[in-house]
């Protein structure tokens, strides 16, 4: 019999010294499922999806100023969605704090507001600032949920609700099989290098087939005991609910075979995601349809690489400055407005 603990505590506890979970994954890999089951444990707290570390370290870096950041914190629109008060933060602080220190007190604040003792981050654009993840997070654990990168693209391409205006998402299959195995082999390789010892992979075709078994290994790589309410994780989701638009399988149990590319996915779509990423594919174990892509399968995925490429480019030239500008403080300032926040 698995420890049974409720997960909707109201006391408040200090957090205990515990090394930060972050859970790492390509778009559409499991990490909203993962992140559900965890964040279930009774010791640790895993709030939504951030986004704003790399918004605030751009912002950071330009002045130095500890109190400008903690200015800008309290513009930030997630945090009030998070029910985390600026001033909370604030209580947390040294006498002297760093960036680090302004971040890890805001999931500290989380975190002890649900009587949690841990702290983590699920944010599937960190995959893409790792480097910056270790800086505030140092002693962090990693877990790296992989998927087939075919069934998350199906998956990414069926979401009822994606952006249609941001440069930064993937525009089609190829573009979507180029993120995967970039982030993919960016996260293998800080996890041997930076992050060796405190890395570990999880398939997410594992964790939804044995559940049970793979969340004891997580659990034990985590320092923790594996509780029944982890298991449990979809008894308190409505299918219904607003946060569920693009995840309404977790107000389900683990279902296998939910998406399969062989039946659902176009022959030239899946020779040009193979042509593109098809040595990770097989490196991970996943078996392919096309051993050898075609001429013009190759041709057309070095060209979809190119025009990624100069997209990626000028998002990540153009986005800090937009982030450094007064317009990012406006915006905030807008949606805090809409959303009927006190500022």
């Amino acid at each position: 019999m698995l420890p049974s603990h409720s997960v909707h505590q109201s006391n408040t506890v200090a957090v205990e010294p515990g090394p930060p979970v972050m859970v790492l994954g390509v778009s559409r890999s499991g990490t909203s499922l993962l992140r559900q089951i965890l964040n279930h444990h009774s010791k640790l707290a895993i709030p939504p999806e951030s986004y704003f570390i790399p918004i605030l370290w751009d912002r950071y870096r330009s002045h130095q100023n500890v109190e400008k950041l903690l200015t800008d914190v309290g513009f930030l629109v997630r945090l009030r969605q998070w029910g985390v008060r600026p001033e909370e933060i604030r209580t947390r602080l040294p006498s002297c704090p760093a960036f680090a220190d302004v971040i890890q007190a805001i999931y500290k604040s989380y975190a002890e507001a649900r009587g949690k003792a841990r702290f983590g981050d699920k944010t599937p654009l960190y995959m893409r600032h790792l480097e910056l993840l270790e800086q505030v997070f140092p002693t962090a654990r990693y877990i790296h949920i992989v998927r087939d990168g075919r069934n998350a693209a199906l998956s990414y391409f069926d979401m009822p609700y994606r952006p249609r205006f941001s440069w930064a998402w993937p525009k089609g299959f190829a573009d979507f099989a180029l993120c995967w195995r970039n982030e993919i082999a960016g996260a293998r390789s800080f996890g041997a290098t930076v992050a060796a010892g405190r890395y570990c992979e999880l398939r997410y075709e594992d964790l939804v087939t044995e559940p049970e078994a793979k969340l004891r290994e997580v659990c034990s790589f985590l320092n923790l005991e594996l509780e029944s309410a982890m298991l449990e994780y979809y008894r308190d989701l409505r299918p219904s609910g607003r946060r569920l638009t693009n995840h309404a399988r977790l107000a389900e149990p683990p279902t296998p075979g939910l998406r399969d590319w062989r039946n659902l996915m176009k022959p030239a779509d899946l020779e040009r995601f193979e042509a593109i990423a098809g040595e990770l594919l097989s490196g991970l174990g996943y078996a392919r349809a096309f051993a050898n892509p075609s001429k013009w399968a190759r041709v057309s995925a070095a060209a979809s690489g190119a025009v990624s490429y100069g997209r990626s480019l000028l998002v990540s030239l153009a986005m800090p400055v937009l982030w450094r500008s007064p317009v990012w403080r406006w915006r905030q300032a807008y949606t805090l407005r809409r959303a009927g926040h006190p500022f």
